[in-house]
């Protein structure tokens, strides 16, 4: 690890300021990911601004079902908040899902957010790799790729992202709130913070230098709304998912499907909106054929490769027990 600056910033403006005039300046949350990339020469900035001790640490749940998380909140203490596990046990599934109990109490909300991809060869300084050296090559799409993507990827990149918590927020229609390097303000809805590789890989987000992550808001769920978070991986802890789903389910006095929300993981660059699966399932009833035929043509834009073409199976069958498995806590209800 080279030498680098570090400061503890004292609120946002200070933080945004130190990061915007300096382009090796980076933020550091919980540092799960980012002192891990420090660690193995993947990172290499030469001004740390610490803003995991700001005053974005509470979680704040309001009358009408809605919540504001602040970018600081641990992901600990964020899967335990007895408000997120009651309006919102997807996200407090998906949260313990992810890495240990030990970094879940380092982890921010932003951190998890902004956390980078697990494919060995962006990790490996020592091969090529587009997102860390544009032009240099896809080692992975004729090597090591059977946990990586299979979704919105290119000739340039197929790594997957890492983040259980944020396909819960996707499903969730989160919403990120942003502070400008210049003091502005934005949202962004956290289905639109990434952006997938085509031919920038290096670019992941839509987040220009300085931008800084304060807070994620969630809408409220819609009445009655069933969820959950389903993970498959290779081994029961401390492993990423090689397809995880996130769902919600509500349905009508006909047992149709009034309102669906179907978000995966392990699968594509960032988390993934099954958006035509959606579609083709609201207003329908959910039995097996109708479930299986909307995760086929979720599926249907899939391009797997050779060691990873099992996910595309896997994917669908999650798809359909997920769906399958809430209707049914709906019908006991």
């Amino acid at each position: 690890m080279r030498e680098f600056a570090y400061v503890r910033a004292a609120d946002a403006d200070e933080a945004a300021a130190l990061v915007a005039d300096r382009p090796d300046a980076v933020y550091l949350g919980g540092g799960t990911n980012l002192v891990d990339l420090m660690k193995l020469g993947v990172a290499g900035p030469g001004l740390v601004v610490d803003v995991s001790r700001l005053d974005h640490d509470r979680v704040e749940h309001r009358d009408d079902g809605s919540a504001l998380i602040g970018a600081a909140v641990r992901n600990g203490e964020l899967a335990g908040d007895p408000g997120v596990r009651r309006r919102f046990p997807l996200l407090s599934q998906a949260l313990l899902a992810g890495a240990s109990g030990q970094l879940r109490t380092v982890a921010t909300v932003a951190g998890n957010l902004m956390q980078r991809t697990r494919c060995g060869y962006f990790q490996d300084v020592t091969k090529p790799c587009n997102k860390r050296r544009p032009g240099s090559g896809c080692p992975a799409i004729e090597g090591a790729h059977r946990e990586l993507a299979i979704l919105g990827t290119s000739e340039h990149c197929v790594a997957g992202h890492p983040s259980d918590m944020a396909v819960a927020l996707v499903a969730l229609d989160a919403v990120a709130r942003l502070r400008s390097a210049d003091g502005g303000a934005r949202t962004v809805p956290v289905e639109e913070l990434y952006v997938l590789p085509g031919d920038t890989p290096e670019r992941e987000t839509v987040l220009e230098h300085g931008d800084l992550i304060t807070a994620v808001e969630l809408p409220a769920p819609p009445p009655g709304a069933a969820m959950a978070y389903r993970k498959v991986r290779d081994r029961r802890s401390y492993a990423f998912a090689l397809v995880s789903v996130g769902a919600a389910v509500s349905l009508d006095e006909s047992g149709r499907l009034a309102d669906v929300r179907i978000a995966l993981g392990g699968v594509a660059p960032r988390p993934w909106r099954a958006r035509t699966a959606e579609e083709l399932l609201r207003g329908r009833r959910p039995d097996e054929a109708t479930l299986r035929e909307a995760a086929r043509a979720e599926l249907a834009a899939a391009r797997p490769l050779p060691d990873n073409a099992f996910k595309v199976d896997l994917t669908i069958d999650l798809i359909v027990a997920a769906i399958r498995d809430l209707v049914a806590r709906k019908d006991r209800a």
